[in-house]
């Protein structure tokens, strides 16, 4: 007995290590120590160190891994599939003095995450398994393609950008209004939001603002970055040097999110602006909605191949903006994330009356009177509501990377079905007790103890680091830390995935400088992984004579 809490607390410790080591150096992935460890765990064996032991060190390293990694993404510019989202937000808490709230409101997503996940295990559990359970996982497999097709066309519905069409668009159908025979209006009240249409006219005309163009866009680069996935998934990639399980996947999504986001700041950012050392944790009450419901949506996220935390991210903030739509009609929705634009100015002031210069005192009281009419502030600042925005858009990353995690441990013992390359590892080192009676196994309780105990340590941990980490923005020039990230993920991609991999990772920065530039949001870049698998199993299900 005492053998075995010390091989659970040895574990425990040796997986937490590590998992600091996967979260903080951008490409050494928990996939990695996953796949050395099921090489070694014969020689482990051998040696007297017993298998579940190593499957807790596996646990334990996962588990740190998601919290530790959104400071390589934010503060260093070099993200995983995972947290690729968290990059642009965190950057903008960065370049305006607010980086410590950031990396606080990650640790209070994860935390409040890890913690409502726990329950809804037992639901998963009832809907997906069988004996006692409904069974829906094996249903839910014929369906899967068009699951993931659904979610697709979802994620570009949400791009809201307003983009002109061509002029020769514009001309070609200026003057395709035609009258209808009477007028058609009608008001639907939901909620506290009035969708209120009226129309006279059938208007065909494409105009200068429109956002069907807009998801045109959208659509155009999500199949684009889509096919550069598919070339890069079949592509080789090997290391000059034998580094382990080396995958283009790295190279092309720091690509997309980390080097085009770090040009633009050498572009537009001359140096990192004090930093507020905010490191209190925020409240848990404020974000107790979106983190909910990111644990239910990572319910889901966890059982689907491809889905990442990043589009779970969309799924849950587009839900918290349509209930703020309908519970407040003077909601600003949250934009997700914007890649910066040239000319990109971080600091948004306050709406200030007194720099009205051109207006008299009477006309300035006038127009604050309007204001107040109007239910609007005159200190309203939007600069301040982005901003928290941008913090909520972390914590609920940071909430969804973690939940995914504990939801694809527990997916792996009420399935059979490992959903990452952690989980393949515990199924290919020893046979999983399945979860079929109503008491879940002994090793999936322990795990699960291992994860909250891991997960719990990992938040002063993360304060720590990230305090580590801001001290040398504080030394360091950004422009001369830019120059150095960018040569040290070169190196890295090399090292990992040779020559094949700096090409692919040239190109993957050319593509995503592109979404600034067109208006577009980055995040529809996560076409690199969802269409290649929806080609992948669209295939399989129809391509029954082996053409494709």
């Amino acid at each position: 007995m005492v053998v075995d809490f010390g091989w659970l607390i040895g574990s425990y410790l040796i997986g937490i290590m590590l998992g600091c080591l996967t979260g903080l150096i951008p490409g050494f992935h928990v996939n990695n120590v996953a796949l050395i460890a099921l090489s070694l765990s014969p020689v482990a064996v051998a040696v007297g160190v017993p298998l579940d032991a190593v499957a807790g060190i596996i646990v334990a390293c996962g588990t740190v891994h998601t919290f530790l990694n959104y400071i390589p993404s934010a503060l260093i510019g070099a993200p995983d599939d995972n947290m690729a989202l968290a990059l642009l937000p965190g950057h903008r808490m960065l370049i305006s003095g607010q980086a410590a709230q950031g990396v606080a409101y990650s640790a209070r997503g994860s935390q409040m995450g890890m913690l409502m996940s726990i329950p809804l295990l037992i639901v998963a559990r009832l809907l997906f398994g069988e004996d006692p359970g409904l069974g829906l996982y094996e249903s839910s497999r014929d369906v899967l393609p068009w699951l993931l097709l659904i979610i697709s066309i979802f994620l570009i519905m949400t791009e809201t950008t307003r983009l002109p069409w061509p002029d020769w668009a514009q001309r070609l159908t200026g003057k395709l209004v035609i009258p209808l025979p009477r007028k058609i209006e009608f008001n639907i009240p939901v909620g506290k939001l009035n969708i209120h249409r009226r129309w006279e006219n059938l208007d065909l005309r494409l105009g200068s603002s429109s956002r069907t163009a807009g998801m045109l866009a959208a659509t155009f680069f999500f199949l684009l970055t889509g096919f550069y996935g598919w070339a890069v998934f079949e592509l080789p990639g090997r290391s000059p040097i034998g580094m382990p399980s080396a995958t283009l996947l790295f190279p092309g999504l720091v690509g997309l999110f980390g080097l085009a986001n770090l040009i633009d700041i050498y572009v537009t950012t001359s140096e990192i602006p004090p930093q507020e050392a905010n490191w209190e944790m925020p409240p848990m009450k404020p974000l107790a909605i979106p983190t909910f419901l990111s644990a239910v949506v990572s319910s889901v996220m966890a059982i689907l191949p491809g889905m990442t935390a990043a589009q779970a991210t969309v799924v849950v903030m587009s839900m918290r903006n349509l209930w703020g739509r309908l519970t407040d009609p003077d909601y600003i929705p949250a934009d997700f994330e914007h890649g910066m634009e040239p000319g990109f100015v971080p600091y948004a002031s306050p709406l200030d009356l007194d720099d009205l210069d051109e207006l008299s005192d009477e006309e300035r009281e006038i127009f604050g009177e309007a204001l107040t009419e109007a239910g609007v502030s005159p200190d309203l600042d939007l600069g301040a509501q982005s901003q928290q925005q941008d913090l909520e858009v972390i914590a609920v990353l940071s909430s969804v990377n973690t939940a995914v995690t504990v939801m694809v441990l527990g997916f792996l013992y009420m399935v059979g079905r490992p959903r990452s390359g952690a989980a393949l590892a515990l199924n290919m080192m020893y046979p999983i007790d399945m979860w079929n009676t109503v008491e879940p196994p002994a090793d999936f309780v322990r795990l699960l103890g291992i994860t909250l105990a891991s997960g719990l340590f990992a938040v002063p941990v993360m304060i720590k680091v990230g305090k580590a980490m801001l001290r040398m923005h504080e030394i360091v020039p950004l422009r001369t830390v830019v120059i150095s990230v960018t040569g040290f993920i070169s190196i890295l991609v090399w090292l990992s995935t040779g020559w094949i991999g700096l090409g692919v990772l040239i190109i993957g920065t050319g593509m995503g400088l592109m979404p600034p530039r067109i208006g577009i949001r980055r995040s529809h870049a996560m076409g690199i992984i969802l269409v290649p698998i929806m080609m992948y199993t669209f295939a399989r299900e129809f391509d029954a004579f082996g053409f494709i």
